[in-house]
């Protein structure tokens, strides 16, 4: 996964390894107490696309939005950064749940 958001974000060192790996798990963690359960490989690009909006998110943290010479930029709050994201993993959390439910048979 560190691998493939470098790719992403054009890091071609390991100067940034760090941080993108703390970001990794706080990200992971948040996801987790969504789903209530660990996070299957189907859905780690969630993980990853937020990753990599957090980072290029760093030295603006707590800014809503930001206007420089007419161009403006609106961020997510950080309670909403998996919005896009909330049908994907409610229909997750569904799926799974009637899988793991048991089923009756009548004979």
């Amino acid at each position: 996964m560190l691998n493939n958001i470098k790719i992403l974000l054009g890091i071609k060192d390991n100067l940034q390894d760090d941080v993108l790996d703390i970001l990794i798990q706080n990200v992971q963690s948040h996801l987790m107490v969504l789903l209530g359960k660990q996070i299957p490989e189907e859905l780690s690009f969630i993980v990853q696309e937020i990753v990599i909006r957090r980072f290029n998110r760093i030295g603006t943290e707590g800014m809503q939005s930001e206007s420089v010479e007419g161009h403006s930029v609106k961020f997510y709050d950080l309670k909403d950064e998996f919005t896009p994201y909330t049908d994907i993993i409610a229909s997750y959390k569904e799926s799974e749940g009637e899988s793991a439910r048991g089923k009756v048979m009548f004979f």
